[in-house]
C-alpha cells in the first residue's frame, strides 16, 4: 500500500467514525422529542473538497454551492472546503472516489498522472477551439462518453460535470521579455498536465508545483518562469513582486475548465431531482463563473500594469508556432495508446466542422475594437 493510499484509508476511517457518532447523537435527541406523526427530511449536505485555498477559484466553487442550495430550497447543500481541509490537491480525485469526501472542485490535469488522457479534457491541444468549444464537444459532440470511459479505465468511481470555460492561460511570468524560442530554452518553468510534455519538447525544464508554491519558488530561484491561470490569481499570488514581465496568450493551455467530481455511490443515492440539480447547477455556474472572470481578470490586469508597473506582452508568434509543433510531436507519442487516440480523433472531427463554421461566420471583432479604441496592445486601461 502506498503512503498516499494509507493516508486516504486513515481519512476514510476517521470520516466514518465521525458520522457514526453524529448519527447516534441525532437519534438519541430525536427519541426525546414528542412529534406529530409527520416526517421531516433533514437537509443533506455534501462535502466538496476544492483544490484552492482561497482567491477567485474558491469563490467560483462557492458560486456552484450557492446555486445547488438555492435550487434545492435548502434540501440539498454543498459545503465547499479549502484545499488541505481534508485532502491535498493530489489526493482529491482518489479521495472523492473512495468517499473520503463527497465531491471535489478541481481540473482534470490534477489526475493526469493516472492517465495522460485526463489532460485532453482540459489541457490538451486546441485544434483551433477555445474552452467553450471544448465543453461543447464534451456535452454535445461525444466527449462525455469518452470522459466516462477514461474514468472507468483508471478506476475512479466518480460522476463528473464541467463548468467555467476558462480564457486561454497566459504564457506567464519571466525575468525578461522573451520573444524567441532560444530565449526560453533551458528555463526552469512551472506548468501542469500535457503542457509539461509540450514545453519540455521545446527545451524548457518543467516542474509541477501547486499554485501556492509558484511565487516563493520563483523568488528563491527554484524556477525561472511560471504560469498559473489568469491575472487575478497571479496578482493574488504576488507574481508581480518577483517579475515585471507578463506574457499573455499561449497554446500550452489554451482551454481548460473546472471539473465538478462526485462520489458515484453518493450521487446515485440522491433523488432524481437532486441529481438534476447537481447537473444543472453546473450549467448555471458555467455562466456565473465566466462573467465574473471577465470583469475581475480585466480589472486586475489593469492594476498589474498601472499600480505594479508590470510590462504586459502578447506572446510572440514564433513561440506560439513552436508550441503547436511541439503539440504535434507530443500527440504522436501519446496516440499510440488506443483510448488516447480515440479521444483525439473525436475532438478533431468536432473541431474540423464546428470551427470551420465559426471561423467562416465570425466577423473580425478585433477590427471593431481597433476602430473604437486602437491597437489593443497599445491601449491603456
Amino acid at each position: 500500500m502506498t503512503k498516499e493510499n494509507k493516508s486516504l484509508k486513515v481519512k476514510t476511517s476517521s470520516r466514518r467514525k465521525f458520522f457514526k457518532a453524529a448519527a447516534a447523537t441525532g437519534a438519541a435527541a430525536a427519541a426525546t422529542v414528542a412529534m406529530p406523526n409527520v416526517a421531516f427530511g433533514a437537509p443533506q449536505t455534501l462535502k466538496m473538497q476544492a483544490a484552492w485555498g482561497g482567491g477567485i477559484f474558491l469563490e467560483m466553487a462557492k458560486q456552484y454551492a450557492d446555486r445547488v442550495n438555492a435550487m434545492s430550497g435548502g434540501e440539498l447543500k454543498v459545503e465547499v472546503l479549502p484545499v488541505g481541509a481534508v485532502l491535498k490537491t493530489a489526493e482529491i480525485a482518489d479521495g472523492v472516489s473512495k468517499g473520503v469526501v463527497d465531491a471535489g472542485h478541481l481540473v482534470t490535469a490534477y489526475w493526469y498522472g493516472k492517465n495522460p488522457a485526463a489532460s485532453l479534457f482540459g489541457t490538451g491541444p486546441s485544434y483551433g477551439f477555445s474552452s467553450q468549444e471544448l465543453m461543447g464537444w464534451i456535452e454535445a459532440g461525444g466527449g462525455r462518453a469518452l470522459y466516462e470511459e477514461t474514468l472507468k479505465t483508471i478506476g475512479l468511481d466518480v460522476v463528473g460535470f464541467f463548468a467555467m470555460p476558462m480564457p486561454a492561460q497566459p504564457f506567464g511570468w519571466f525575468k525578461k521579455n522573451v520573444t524567441k524560442v532560444s530565449d526560453v530554452k533551458g528555463m526552469k518553468y512551472r506548468t501542469v498536465g500535457l503542457a509539461t510534455d509540450v514545453l519540455m519538447k521545446m527545451g524548457m525544464v518543467v516542474k509541477n508545483l501547486p499554485g501556492a508554491e509558484i511565487q516563493p519558488s520563483m523568488k528563491t530561484g527554484v524556477i525561472d518562469a511560471a504560469e498559473f491561470n489568469n491575472p487575478t490569481s497571479d496578482k493574488d499570488f504576488g507574481m508581480q513582486d518577483v517579475s515585471k514581465h507578463y506574457h499573455l496568450g499561449s497554446f500550452h493551455q489554451s482551454q481548460e475548465m473546472f471539473e465538478l467530481m462526485f462520489n458515484k455511490k453518493k450521487y446515485n443515492s440522491l433523488s432524481p431531482a437532486h441529481q438534476a440539480i447537481i447537473k444543472h447547477a453546473a450549467e448555471a455556474t458555467n455562466t456565473a463563473n465566466y462573467f465574473m472572470a471577465l470583469v475581475r481578470y480585466s480589472n486586475d490586469l489593469s492594476k498589474l500594469m498601472n499600480e505594479h508597473k508590470v510590462n504586459v506582452y502578447q506572446t510572440s508568434d514564433e513561440i506560439m508556432s513552436a508550441q503547436l509543433k511541439a503539440w504535434d510531436a507530443v500527440m504522436k507519442d501519446f496516440r499510440k495508446d488506443p483510448l488516447f487516440d480515440k479521444i483525439v480523433k473525436s475532438q478533431q472531427a468536432y473541431a474540423k466542422k464546428v470551427m470551420k463554421y465559426l471561423f467562416m461566420n465570425q466577423p473580425n471583432y478585433r477590427l471593431a475594437y481597433e476602430q473604437t479604441f486602437g491597437d489593443p496592445v497599445k491601449v491603456k486601461i
